[in-house]
């Protein structure tokens, strides 16, 4: 089903907004989002790995042309740094080393070299925001005092080793090392990460702490970056494991109704509420529970599943049975939204991403069970004649779409399924690590320096 909803999407896309960022499934028309400036064909290099893992070898062939001919750097234009490195660089780098093209190694590198200019501060924490024509870097005006965000400068770690990997350029990875050594350097409150760290001046910025957006992607990275070099990293294993000890001991709560969740934490005082994207938290505990310290492994899949369960409980308890992008546990209120700007659903993968994790992880059919709930929500109501949309209010009972088809929804929601419904051979946990865009890396392996062992 997985792959009919993949023909929709892209079929759509193809349709009506080919070589744009993202398509309008309503309207019929291109969506450019600010994310990427004028860099064209988010949806194309977001999908490249998934077209060609769900085996859609015409529609993969169409990508790549398009990639070869039409994937253009050279723009003046601001660019995320983070939305980037996950998507364009991770998608290259991934379709790369499942077709083993050229081109998409070369784009991969050329596109690295582009970013490397954000790192041009003085303490090397990089900018959330560059022009890759004048190689000019800022910050989001909004974050706290000038800062950067951890989820941002800590969400490039995968890809940038890689990067050196694959070009035998050096710099790439030590970027990417000196960002640890700041952190590593600071003291940490509770043992925990803020979200903003002052480029400038290497320390913080407020006190506040997530493991959902601007946190989020920070720890997934520590954990899989310990993975990813077949667990010989052992800076990444010990960050990632004392992170968890600090979130369990400072975030981790349990409702009167007996749900586990995992609050935020602002300047000492907890905000009980969770965010959709926290929910990737759960398949992230259990990928980490196999080299959990002190016989912890047990614990910590068993972490992971109830986060699942918490997460399952935010989508059964809306109409469309699809979660909103925050949820309380407040007032009595219990893994519900109860703010009209957070009840919004945007194709996001964070649970079944976890659904996916739990499946291959305990192989309990309630995982497939959930997905396959998601997957009916998702045709009800997300499905348009033109592809699939976002809902604004997933607690009523007529849809608002948005109308945007998120170039992540083809990148993760779909790929996720997918492989919740696979066999566990197909991108098996010991040979790839999944960037936060669901994008496939291999694990690096100490005795070969050469990857082409490791293709499927």
């Amino acid at each position: 089903v997985s792959l009919q909803m993949m023909k929709h999407a892209w079929d759509n896309y193809k349709r009506y907004a080919w070589g744009l960022n993202e398509l309008k499934p309503i309207s019929k028309q291109g969506h450019s989002s600010n994310l990427f400036g004028n860099i064209q064909g988010a949806t194309i290099v977001d999908a490249l790995d998934t077209l060609y893992i769900m085996e859609m070898k015409e529609e993969f062939k169409e990508a790549k042309e398009w990639v070869e001919k039409n994937l253009d750097f050279n723009v003046n234009a601001e660019i995320s740094v983070f939305e980037v490195n996950i998507r364009f660089v991770g998608g290259l780098l991934s379709a790369y080393y499942l077709s083993g093209e050229e081109v998409f190694r070369k784009k991969a590198v050329e596109l690295g070299e582009k970013l490397l200019p954000a790192f041009n501060t003085p303490t090397g924490i990089p900018w959330a925001l560059l022009n890759i024509k004048s190689g000019i870097g800022r910050n989001w005006p909004w974050a706290s005092g000038g800062s950067s965000i951890l989820a941002e400068f800590g969400t490039l770690h995968l890809e940038f080793v890689h990067l050196s990997h694959l070009s035998g350029n050096p710099v790439f990875a030590e970027k990417v090392m000196n960002i640890r050594k700041v952190l590593n350097r600071l003291d940490k409150p509770e043992g925990l990460y803020p979200n903003y760290l002052n480029p400038s001046s290497g320390q913080w910025g407020q006190h506040h702490v997530s493991i959902g957006g601007l946190g989020d992607s920070f720890y997934e990275y520590l954990l899989k970056a310990w993975l990813m070099t077949d667990k010989t990293d052992e800076e990444g294993k010990k960050m990632y494991y004392d992170a968890v000890q600090a979130i369990e001991t400072h975030l981790i709560r349990k409702s009167s109704g007996g749900l586990t969740y995992i609050a935020e934490w602002k300047g000492g005082l907890l905000e009980h509420k969770m965010g959709h994207l926290t929910c990737f938290a759960g398949g992230m505990f259990a990928l980490g529970a196999d080299g959990a310290p002190n016989d912890r492994t047990g614990h910590h899949i068993e972490l992971g599943a109830e986060i699942a369960r918490t997460c399952h409980e935010s989508y059964d308890r809306t109409s469309m049975k699809l979660g909103p992008e925050a949820f309380r546990f407040d007032g009595g209120v219990e893994a519900i939204a109860t703010r009209q700007n957070e009840k919004y659903y945007i194709l996001r993968p964070e649970v079944i991403e976890t659904y996916m994790y739990m499946w291959r992880l305990t192989h309990d059919p309630k995982y497939r069970q959930w997905g396959w709930e998601a997957v009916e929500a998702l045709e009800k109501h997300c499905r348009v004649d033109g592809g699939y949309s976002g809902i604004r209010d997933v607690y009523n009972n007529h849809e608002s779409h948005d109308d945007v088809q998120q170039s992540f929804f083809l990148s993760e929601t779909l790929k996720y399924l997918y492989l919740l419904f696979s066999e566990d051979d197909l991108l098996p946990f010991e040979h790839w690590v999944f960037n936060t865009e669901a994008h496939p890396l291999p694990v690096l392996h100490k005795d070969n320096g050469n990857k082409e062992d490791d293709q499927k």
